[in-house]
C-alpha cells in the first residue's frame, strides 16, 4: 500500500496524498483552539424575572380585548370590500348610461337634421305670404334693445309706436 503514496512537495515528506478511492486517517489530531470562558449572566433581581414571567402570560381581560379588536377589524374589512364592490357596479352602471345617452344623442341629432332637411324655407315663405297673407315687416317697424341677461323677454306693455 506504501507504493500508492507520493510526497506533496519536497520539504514536507510527511504530507501523503493518497491516490483510489479512500482517505487515511492523519496520525495526529490538531487541536482546534475552542472558548472555553463563558461570558457572565447579569444577575436579574426577583421583580425583573417576576415581570417577564407576568409579560409572558396574557389575562382575561387582554383575551377579550383582542377579541374584540380583530372581530371590528374584520367588520371593518368586510364593510370596505362591500363598498369598493359596490363602487364597482356603480362605475359599470354610469359606463353604460353614458353609452346610452351618447347613442340617444346621435339618434337626436339625426332626426333633427332630417327634420331640418325636410322643411324647404322657400315654402314655408310662400304660403306665409300667399296663403295666410303676412307682410315682411318694415325698418320703421323694427325695435332693437340692449338686453342684460342672456334670458327670455317678458312682455307687460306694448310696445310704443313712435
Amino acid at each position: 500500500m506504501e507504493t500508492n503514496r507520493r510526497p506533496a512537495y519536497r520539504r514536507q515528506t510527511y504530507t501523503y496524498y493518497d491516490y483510489g478511492n479512500t482517505v487515511r486517517k492523519p496520525d495526529i489530531v490538531p487541536k482546534r483552539h475552542e472558548e472555553t470562558h463563558r461570558p457572565e449572566q447579569k444577575k436579574v433581581s426577583r421583580q425583573i424575572r417576576k415581570n417577564r414571567k407576568n409579560a409572558l402570560h396574557m389575562n382575561k381581560g387582554y383575551v377579550v380585548f383582542l377579541s374584540i379588536a380583530v372581530v371590528i377589524a374584520f367588520v371593518v374589512c368586510l364593510q370596505y370590500l362591500q363598498l369598493q364592490a359596490e363602487i364597482t357596479n356603480r362605475s359599470q352602471n354610469i359606463t353604460s348610461l353614458q353609452r346610452e345617452l351618447a347613442e340617444k344623442k346621435e339618434v337626436n341629432t339625426t332626426r333633427f337634421n332630417s327634420a331640418l332637411d325636410s322643411v324647404n324655407l322657400e315654402e314655408v315663405r310662400r304660403k306665409a305670404t300667399e296663403e295666410l297673407g303676412m307682410v315682411h315687416a318694415e325698418d320703421n317697424q323694427i325695435i332693437t334693445y340692449d338686453n342684460p341677461k342672456e334670458s327670455d323677454v317678458k312682455q307687460y306693455k306694448d310696445i310704443p309706436k313712435k
